[in-house]
């Protein structure tokens, strides 16, 4: 089973956990709305969770252009 980072703008591969138990309290799960977790949180049929998260450079590009929070995706 493996964790899975991506980000939800770009796409890109930020991380992957590789475990056969996980603490979502350590992860910070628990600390989530039930909104933001069924958001962010999609577990796959083999096991696998993929977690939708924001990557360093487009975390950079809403900093640069705050209006980019309106949009759902800004890269193109």
């Amino acid at each position: 089973m493996a964790i899975v980072y991506n980000c939800k703008h770009c796409n890109s591969l930020i991380g992957q956990l590789d475990q056969q138990m996980i603490d979502t309290q350590a992860l910070g799960w628990n600390d989530l709305s039930v909104e933001d977790r069924n958001e962010m949180i999609q577990y796959k049929g083999n096991g696998d969770i993929h977690i939708k998260t924001i990557c360093e450079d487009c975390q950079e590009s809403l900093e640069k252009n705050p209006n980019y929070h309106e949009l759902d995706y800004f890269i193109q």
